[in-house]
């Protein structure tokens, strides 16, 4: 199924709830009801409010009611919410079989991974909001620490991340594994700054990482590639970057995203980032780490 790249940064209070909350709001026999569709969503997406009545065997009059009761103003409010489910449940193995069944040749598919990389940075560059993105600068300079969670495949945009801002000077510390994440979200304080990466349906341990440290009161910014996503829902601020592509997931948006917040950061405080760049400038002409021919 063919998706719109999104890019965008969104409140707190902009997610809809997760599936339980939604079905909470309608009887237990109109939960039975939607519930296949809100577990397959793919299935589903593109069915008019007729069709999908058809589908389910009922009026589609009962139908919108029920939606309508869940807290959606209309039918095409529910039919984005079940794209976004889509991409939040869709695995591996689905986002192959969207490519094979294209039936392009292999060098056709490397091709339309660049074009897909492509597409997701022009949506980036149209739909990130540059005022809201330079304004969390502040935030990271005020923080006591700066807290990234990230593990499994997004590990090493954590990691990279956390290297550029330990480059400005700032406090921070990314946490990439169940264990170190456990530990740092224990300590996590009121005024610390937490990020939280992680896409599609969000990896458990950021989540839960994440909730950790809503709960004690940090300042809590997702990066994400869906609304419905937990890191968007426990989030007080969060970006929606794409990560669209023929095979697995790519991360060329995110890390062209965490680019740009760290250019902003570092020059909401220029003459403090020339000081450190001038610092820099020696160890990288003469320090040990780099190669020298005798």
């Amino acid at each position: 199924m063919s998706t719109k790249p999104r890019a965008s940064i969104r409140r707190r209070d902009a997610p809809p709830g997760g599936v339980a909350e939604i079905l909470s709001k309608i009887s237990p026999k109109r939960q039975q009801m939607v519930r296949r569709v809100l577990e397959h969503p793919r299935d589903y997406v593109l069915l008019s409010v007729r069709s999908l009545a058809h589908k389910l065997k009922l009026d589609p009059s009962t139908l919108l009611r029920t939606i309508l009761a869940m807290g959606f103003p209309e039918y095409r409010d529910f039919q984005r919410y079940l794209h976004e489910l889509s991409i939040a449940h869709a695995t591996s193995l689905e986002l192959a079989g969207d490519a094979v069944i294209t039936k392009k040749t292999a060098m056709a598919q490397t091709q339309e991974a660049i074009r897909q990389d492509q597409q997701n940075l022009r949506a980036l560059f149209h739909g990130v909001d540059l005022k809201r993105a330079s304004a969390l600068a502040d935030r990271f300079y005020s923080a006591k620490r700066i807290v990234i969670f990230g593990g499994d495949a997004v590990a090493p945009l954590a990691r990279y991340f956390e290297y550029q801002l330990m480059v400005l000077g700032l406090p921070v510390l990314a946490a990439v594994s169940p264990g170190s994440t456990v530990h740092v979200a224990r300590s996590i304080g009121t005024s610390d700054l937490v990020i939280a990466i992680s896409f599609r349906r969000g990896l458990r341990q950021t989540v839960d990482g994440l909730q950790k440290a809503r709960a004690a009161n940090a300042y809590c910014v997702g990066i994400t590639d869906t609304s419905v996503s937990a890191i968007a829902r426990y989030s007080d601020e969060y970006f929606l970057v794409s990560t669209d592509a023929p095979f697995g997931t790519s991360h060329v948006a995110p890390m062209s995203l965490m680019n740009a917040l760290v250019c902003g950061i570092a020059f909401h405080r220029p003459r403090r980032t020339m000081i450190l760049l001038r610092k820099l400038d020696k160890e990288q002409r003469t320090g040990y780490r780099w190669y020298h021919e005798e």
